[in-house]
């Protein structure tokens, strides 16, 4: 408001209350009652004709008492039961044997994939085998002339290191197709893509005759490179909320939660919080927090917003309704009523707002009176006068 807004409204209400006065018979001019608005320090003093007191309502700061924090979130998959399957060799989908929503256990096939890069892998480890028995048996017959004093000890020493690095190269060519729940080195050249787990496929991204890449597994580009399959069990699903910097003490892990969706508005899901990060975003200033929730009859999907109700564990601290506080910069200010006509202009420290009240950590006691409405003219007539 502009200095001259607020002289305007000064002009008003001198003019109001000077309008309540008698003669020369009533108060006397120096008495509280004639001197018309003013500030006292911290205090704003009102006279008691003044009309603007009946435009002010109080309320009292309420006792402290369990709180419940709601905040919004989203729902994910359990990382702990979910796997995401990609193509381990370039190829063509032959066939896609597991669809969406099909229950699958580990080691079933999910896909089969024709593909000339697993093919050269069964075929490396066929000849690393092949290698690796020619190996033994040169070195097997030098041992043996060796005996006769028909080869050199050297010749015995380089077909033994020879077999060496063809054992090693075989047991590398084996345990890559192993590594992939492959046995056979026969050079068939069907992949069969396989899940780890065992689970529901939520996601399939794949059908007969794509091309994959083994490239698609890179987590930066999740918009071009999605799994071709994921297998999840979603009896349980975990809820991702961020959570204000100034509210972490109020959360803690292991804490109840009460999680609700406009998908299902009359059904509360039970869960619980595991993880309070131990680091702030730079740019949000929250604290990502995580909890589990129970998801009986596969009602929840991921991806879904939440609201979640958390107890708040900071019990101690009083409450106002949240429209008696003031933002004044980066301060927050309250005006408190100490008797009819006199307002003390409070600094406080508070909480994040939930429905409709703050919690107050401090310039405050439980059973003051705080001014909820017409704080706002309060704090112009307060820096009209100071100034």
């Amino acid at each position: 408001m502009s200095r001259a807004t607020v002289a305007g409204v000064l002009t008003v209400l001198l003019a109001m209350t000077s309008g309540c006065k008698g003669g020369p018979g009533h108060a006397s001019a120096d008495s509280a009652a004639d001197a018309g608005p003013h500030v006292n320090g911290a205090q704003l003093i009102l006279p008691d004709t003044s009309q603007q007191i009946a435009a002010v309502s109080v309320a009292s700061v309420a006792p402290s008492g369990a709180r419940t924090r709601r905040l919004n979130g989203r729902l994910t998959w359990d990382e702990d039961v979910t796997v995401r399957v990609f193509a381990p060799f370039a190829g063509q989908v032959v066939e896609a044997q597991a669809s969406v929503g099909q229950a699958v256990h580990t080691g079933e096939v999910l896909a089969t994939i024709a593909s000339p890069d697993f093919g050269q892998a069964q075929a490396d480890a066929r000849r690393a085998t092949t290698d690796l028995a020619q190996a033994e048996r040169t070195l097997a017959r030098l041992t043996d002339l060796l005996q006769h004093g028909v080869v050199a000890q050297k010749d015995v020493e380089a077909a033994q290191a020879d077999a060496a690095r063809a054992r090693a190269e075989q047991q590398r060519a084996v345990a890559r197709l192993k590594f992939y729940g492959i046995d056979s080195a026969a050079a068939m050249q069907l992949f069969p893509l396989r899940s780890q787990i065992n689970g529901i496929v939520v996601e399939r991204t794949l059908n007969a005759g794509q091309e994959v890449r083994p490239d698609q597994m890179l987590a930066n580009a999740p918009a071009l490179f999605a799994p071709l399959f994921v297998v999840s069990d979603p009896v349980r699903l975990w809820v991702q909320l961020d959570l204000p910097e100034s509210d972490l003490e109020t959360m803690q892990s292991g804490a109840v939660m009460t999680v609700r969706t406009l998908a299902w508005p009359d059904r509360a899901f039970a869960g619980r919080v595991v993880l309070v990060a131990s680091s702030v975003d730079s740019t949000s200033h929250t604290v990502k927090v995580r909890g589990t929730v129970a998801n009986p009859g596969r009602l929840l999907r991921a991806g879904m917003l939440v609201t979640v109700d958390v107890p708040d564990v900071t019990h101690h601290e009083p409450t106002i309704p949240s429209a008696a506080v003031l933002r004044v910069g980066d301060k927050a200010i309250v005006f408190v009523e100490e008797s009819r006509g006199h307002f003390r202009r409070t600094e406080v420290t508070v909480g994040a707002q939930y429905d409709g009240t703050v919690p107050v950590r401090s310039g405050l006691k439980p059973g003051d009176r705080v001014v909820t409405a017409g704080s706002l003219l309060l704090e112009q007539l307060f820096q009209g006068l100071a100034h």
